[in-house]
């Protein structure tokens, strides 16, 4: 995960991820065009392990982020650099000593692409959950949280968030995601006791996910199990 080296930056002429598009519409008789993207939906799940009271997050290295970074270090954008059709391989000489995998790299919640027709929101996230983090936990367990729009300016895709409670008893594994997809995933635990400190500490790089779910916790289960969370 610490290793970015021989960067390209491409044109994206298909992807089976997202896709562009341009809408023209009327709007109060107003004639508007805008640009946005289609995109999966996605699943994410807030795990507490109740055996030793902190929540199971998932640290992996995010392209997209590391690429806003990287800019910072480069005269022109990519898409400056980058003609139509045309591939162009970034040097160090070219632009000064590129940022560390590090600024690429986030703190999330358990999630994953809606993708799969033939399951559920509750057993895609039951399998996220058993690939990334290693506990096996029953689809009955999962308590949907809430559902949300996440990039409504660009993609307008729903998000389900759910919480599930494991035990050092459902851990079957390591987790850390599926090598053959690409994925390189590493199980953060952060203790319950210095959740809200993490949440916002702004030098470790997180989702809205990590803190409005943290939030929820202190609010609707901490009270309810006599959790005393110190904050």
């Amino acid at each position: 995960m610490d290793q970015i080296s021989n960067i390209q930056v491409v044109p994206c002429s298909s992807s089976n991820y997202l896709k562009p598009f341009r809408v023209h519409y009327s709007q109060n008789g107003t004639k508007k065009s805008w640009d946005f993207m289609r995109t999966h939906d996605s699943v994410s799940v807030l795990i507490f392990n109740t055996t030793s009271h902190c929540f199971i997050l998932v640290k992996q290295f995010r392209p997209a982020v590391y690429m806003c970074e990287w800019e910072k270090h480069t005269p022109q954008s990519p898409e400056d650099k980058v003609k139509e059709g045309e591939e162009k391989e970034e040097s160090e000489e070219s632009h000064g000593d590129p940022p560390t995998a590090a600024a690429g790299v986030t703190y999330e919640l358990c999630a994953g692409l809606v993708d799969k027709p033939d399951l559920s929101l509750e057993e895609i996230a039951r399998q996220e959950i058993l690939e990334e983090c290693g506990y096996d936990v029953p689809v009955s367990k999962l308590r949907k949280i809430t559902s949300y729009r996440s990039g409504v300016g660009v993609t307008g895709s729903k998000q389900t968030m759910f919480y599930a409670e494991v035990s050092d008893d459902n851990c079957v594994g390591e987790g850390g995601g599926e090598p053959q997809e690409g994925e390189l995933i590493e199980v953060v635990k952060v203790p319950l006791q210095e959740s809200m400190n993490f949440a916002f500490d702004e030098s470790l790089p997180k989702t809205m996910g990590v803190l409005f779910s943290f939030m929820w916790f202190h609010s609707n289960m901490a009270p309810k199990y006599k959790i005393s969370t110190n904050v």
